[in-house]
C-alpha cells in the first residue's frame, strides 16, 4: 500500500533539513501506516510551552533546527496514538534512512522517555 503526504504535511515540513524530508517522503512511499506530519521546526517560544506543559524535557530540542520531525498515525481520518502502530512507521523510516544513506534516530529506541512520534537526524553526523 502506498501513501501520499498531504497539503498540510508539507506545509509542516517547511524548515526541515533536506534529507529529513527525503527521508519522511521515503518513508510515507514504503509504510504500512498511514501517517501525518504533526511537528517539524519549531520556535524556541512553542519548546518552552512543549517543556512547561511536561510533553518536552529540553529547550535544546533539534526541532529547532530542522533536524527533527513528529509524525501521527493516521488511521480512517483519525489521529491514532497507540503504541502498536508507531514500530510500524518506525521501520519505514528505517528502511527509508538506510535506502539514502542518512543516519537517523526514532524516539522510540531511547531508553528513557520512549517518543514513538519523534524521529530525527543523528547528532554525530548533522551538528
Amino acid at each position: 500500500m502506498s501513501f501520499r503526504l498531504s497539503a498540510r504535511s508539507r506545509t509542516r515540513m517547511a524548515g526541515l533539513h533536506p534529507d529529513l524530508v527525503r527521508v519522511i517522503e521515503g518513508a510515507i512511499a514504503i509504510t504500512p501506516v498511514d501517517f501525518t506530519i504533526s511537528e517539524g521546526l519549531r520556535k524556541p517560544a512553542r519548546q518552552a510551552e512543549l517543556v512547561k506543559a511536561g510533553a518536552s524535557r529540553t529547550l535544546n530540542s533539534r526541532h529547532l533546527t530542522g533536524h527533527a520531525v513528529d509524525v501521527a498515525a493516521w488511521i480512517g481520518g483519525t489521529l491514532r496514538w497507540d503504541w502498536p502502530l508507531y514500530p510500524r512507521i518506525a521501520g519505514a523510516f528505517k528502511q527509508a534512512a538506510i535506502d539514502l544513506d542518512v543516519p537517523l534516530v526514532w524516539g522510540g529506541d531511547w531508553p528513557r522517555l520512549r517518543d514513538g512520534p519523534h524521529f530525527e537526524l543523528c547528532r554525530k553526523t548533522y551538528p
